[in-house]
């Protein structure tokens, strides 16, 4: 079966191009608020950044179809010296939008991963109490639902063709709030600069939350990593991204270069540039 994809150009806070309850699951990973090495500086306040989320958390309620699914991997930030409760704020902003808080996952990044910083690091110059600043090596996966879903509109057949391999689901352990996954490194060939989540976070969502045929949204899409394995599995896919010279690592991922070809299937895409980037649409 054929899928189509559509690329966005422009901010996620508005999806004018997206019709009401007219997608399936919505998987994100939003900027982090002024993260000193991928976004300082881009909001002007906390509270500005929390205006950002709730737009896209109305629209995304507005776009998303009843009894499904909204997922935004997300957590706390440390900006020069000052915590930000964000995975709190967030919930509470999805809550009050209208979405029901479903589950929280934590996503646990290898141990090699973490190094001690100058944050940790206080206490090796000061091993007294109240100099105990953590490292983070963990982040969050915030699962929220619109109303409830009828798991009886869904026919045998598509149930069957979208059917969850149990094995995999036990020997990751997906089951648990635990996902021990491995980052996308820094300065990968098509993520640089990008702070892209790896493939293995929309793979588990997508398969656990969407059937085949159905249409999966990102509205921070960034080098298309969501997309992609939409693509992958089956699924219609829409990305918003507003940084325009990303479009053609988003082409190259999802393999509408000629290098990704599934037989007999004639998959398309479709990128809309709005009107501040002078509205023209490539196929």
């Amino acid at each position: 079966m054929a899928t189509y994809h559509k690329l966005i150009i422009g901010s996620a806070t508005n999806m004018a191009e997206i019709e009401d309850e007219s997608v399936h699951l919505m998987i994100t990973s939003p900027p982090y608020f002024n993260a000193p090495f991928d976004y300082k500086g881009m909001f002007k306040s906390y509270e500005s950044y929390l205006e950002m989320i709730k737009k896209v958390a109305e629209e995304t309620f507005r776009v998303l179809k009843n009894g499904r699914i909204a997922v935004i991997n997300i957590d706390d930030m440390l900006v020069d010296g000052e915590k930000f409760p964000i995975v709190a704020d967030v919930t509470k902003i999805f809550q009050n939008v209208g979405f029901r808080y479903r589950d929280r996952i934590i996503w646990k990044k290898p141990d090699g991963y973490l190094r001690i910083s100058r944050r940790s690091g206080v206490i090796l110059q000061n091993p007294y109490p109240m100099y105990f600043y953590p490292d983070n090596l963990l982040e969050s996966i915030l699962i929220f639902q619109k109303g409830k879903f009828n798991y009886k509109k869904i026919s045998k057949e598509l149930k069957e063709s979208s059917k969850i391999d149990t094995k995999e689901f036990l020997e990751n352990k997906w089951y648990s709030t635990l996902w021990e996954m491995v980052n996308v490194l820094p300065n990968s060939p098509l993520e640089k600069d990008i702070a892209a989540f790896p493939e293995e976070l929309p793979y588990r969502i997508i398969k656990l939350f969407s059937y085949k045929g159905e249409t999966v949204l990102d509205p921070f899409v960034g080098s298309g990593t969501t997309m992609k394995v939409a693509r992958q599995l089956g699924r219609n896919s829409i990305g918003i991204e507003i940084n325009k010279s990303l479009i053609p690592i988003i082409k190259k991922k999802l393999g509408f270069e000629g290098q990704l070809y599934f037989d007999g299937q004639e998959d398309k895409l479709e990128i809309i540039l709005r009107e501040e980037f002078k509205i023209e649409s490539v196929g």
